[in-house]
C-alpha cells in the first residue's frame, strides 16, 4: 500500500506574549488566523497562521518544556524569508506595524529586491521580490567581485 505524502517545512515561532505576537502578524504581514488553541492558564499552546498560502505556527514561551523565545535567548540565528509580490508595501506594512529595520529594501546581484527586518519578538524576516533573472555565471561573477576575487 502506497500512500502519497507532501514534504513541508513549516516555521514554528516560539513567542514571549504569542497572543499579543498573533495579533501583530495579522497586522505586519496580513497573516490570518486558521487555528488557535489554549492552555487552561491562557498561554498560547498552538496557533496557524497564513500569509498568502505560506503557513507558520506560533507558540507561546514555555521554559519549563524548553520552548524558549529569541527574547529569553538573547536573539535568534534564524531567518524567516518572505517571497511576496511587492516588497516594498509588505516591507512597509511590517515597519509600520512595529518591525526595526536591520537592513533596509534594496535591489540585490541575485535578482531580488530584498531587505531584513527584526520583528518585536526577536524573530527575524527577510522580504524580497524577485525583479530580474540572473544566470548562474553572472550570480557567480557577482559573487566573486563582491569578495574582491
Amino acid at each position: 500500500m502506497s500512500e502519497e505524502t507532501t514534504t513541508t517545512i513549516t516555521p514554528h515561532l516560539c513567542c514571549r506574549n504569542a497572543t499579543e505576537a498573533l495579533g501583530f502578524y495579522e497586522k505586519a504581514f496580513g497573516a490570518e488566523t486558521a487555528c488557535a488553541f489554549r492552555m487552561p492558564n491562557g498561554k498560547l499552546m498552538h496557533a496557524g497562521l497564513n500569509v498568502n498560502g505560506a503557513q507558520f505556527f506560533l507558540t507561546d514561551e514555555c521554559p519549563e518544556h524548553g520552548a524558549l523565545s529569541p527574547e529569553a535567548l538573547g536573539g535568534s540565528p534564524v531567518t524567516i524569508h518572505l517571497h511576496v509580490p511587492d516588497s516594498d508595501a509588505v516591507f512597509q506594512r511590517a515597519v509600520d506595524a512595529g518591525c526595526q529595520v536591520r537592513m533596509p529594501l534594496q535591489d540585490m546581484f541575485w535578482g531580488d529586491r530584498y531587505g531584513l527586518v527584526a520583528d518585536p519578538y526577536g524573530h527575524l524576516w527577510s522580504i524580497a521580490t524577485s525583479i530580474r533573472k540572473v544566470s548562474t555565471v553572472e550570480l557567480q561573477e557577482a559573487v566573486a567581485a563582491m569578495a574582491g576575487a
